[in-house]
Order: structure tokens, then sequence, then C-alpha cells
């Protein structure tokens, strides 16, 4: 019979690190592969963000996202 091996654990921390760090990994990827099409680089920048929702440099938000309200909310109680 096999051993187990040992369970590694990660913080929440460790964890939200990896994933912004494969996000940026993906996204460079395809603004490079659309500056490779002719596509400027910041409109690739620009559609790239709006896919992964982020904001572009100098980018107001339309409308604030209603789960990040800062706990202040307009619901009824």
């Amino acid at each position: 019979m096999a051993a187990n091996p040992p369970r590694r654990t990660a913080t929440v921390e460790d964890v939200l690190a990896a994933i912004e760090a494969a996000r940026d990994k993906v996204m460079a990827e395809e603004i490079k592969s659309l500056t490779k099409l002719g596509i400027p680089k910041a409109m690739a920048y620009q559609m790239i963000a709006s896919r992964f929702h982020q904001k572009t440099p100098g980018q107001e938000e339309a409308e604030p996202d209603p789960f990040e309200s800062g706990g202040s909310s307009s619901w009824d109680e």
C-alpha cells in the first residue's frame, strides 16, 4: 500500500497571487497576438482589459460594480 504524500496548504493570498499572475500572463499573450495582427497596442489592451474586466490606465469605470460597493448599499432593508 502506498503512503499518502503530505498535504500542502496554501493561504488565500498565495492562491490570489497565482490567479493574478496567470491572468496577467494570458492577457500579455493575447495583447501580443493582437499586435501581431496589426492592432495598435493601446487598442489591444483596451479590448483585452474589457474581456477580463480590468480598468485601462486613465479609464473611469462606467458604472460601479454592485459587488464592490464598499459597504454602502442602495437596497431597501
